[in-house]
């Protein structure tokens, strides 16, 4: 049976191998022709092509398959998926410092505190817990006083324990964390989206009632893969804006 070919690239050293390989094979799968064969070639021959260790490999298909774009089968190989669409979400690779740094250099208002039952919405990431640990804090400009974003956190309770109020009011949540509390971080996963302003956002950010605003939600895991902390934060529309800078090898 014909395998699937996919693009060759130049590999960055300053980046995981494993993600470079994992989105260059899925820019390949997303822009396949419909008569290009599903098969993929093997782990081996896909290492080869890459220049990788297999190890490196695996870890790449294993991306691929978590997000739904192919399957594997044991003695049978690497599939596409069929049903593989444009619009999955692509995995972008940044450092804590960097995110710390963007959460950074604006007036913290500490609105409220205390522990709540788990959000049913937020029941995925805390399946093992009753309640959690959560922070209000509203933030503004340091130099205009014009509020720019509402966020509300969900920390597990141990953690909460160990927080204080002014340590949010002095630093970012992913900073205290790390550096306070002396959690493991691994990894954080942001996720954007466009939305309209409720009662409560208008109110704090002073805009009208159902003005466009952004939502983010960045959920923060340690090295097992267990959510630490799920941020939900609204954004005034009007005065902010995601940007991705990519470096070219």
């Amino acid at each position: 049976m014909t395998s699937f070919a996919p693009d060759s690239i130049v590999l960055n050293r300053k980046l995981p191998l494993w993600y470079q390989v994992s989105q260059s094979l899925r820019a390949s799968i997303l822009g396949r022709s419909p008569r290009d064969p599903l098969r993929l070639p093997t782990e081996e021959q896909l290492a080869g092509h890459y220049g990788v260790s297999v190890l490196t490999m695996r870890q790449a298909l294993k991306e691929l398959e978590d997000e739904g774009l192919i399957t594997r089968h044991r003695r049978r190989g690497t599939f596409i998926e069929p049903s593989a669409r444009r619009g999955a979400p692509v995995r972008l690779l940044g450092s804590v410092d960097a995110i710390v740094a963007q959460q950074s250099g604006m007036t913290t208002e500490l609105l409220d505190h205390g522990r709540v039952p788990v959000p049913p919405g937020l029941a995925e990431h805390f399946p093992d817990l009753a309640e959690v640990a959560t922070y209000h804090r509203l933030r503004s400009d340091e130099k205009t006083g014009e509020p720019t974003n509402h966020a509300r956190n969900y920390v597990r309770p141990e953690l909460g324990d160990r927080i204080t109020p002014d340590d949010l009011v002095r630093w970012p949540m992913t900073k205290v964390l790390r550096d306070v509390v002396g959690a493991d971080i691994s990894r954080i996963t942001d996720t954007v989206e466009a939305r309209l302003a409720d009662p409560e956002t208008a109110r704090l950010l002073h805009v009208p009632l159902l003005s466009p605003i952004l939502h983010y939600t960045g959920v923060t895991y340690d090295s097992g893969g267990r959510p630490l902390d799920v941020a939900v934060i609204h954004y005034r529309g009007d005065r902010f804006s995601f940007t991705v800078t990519l470096e070219a090898t």
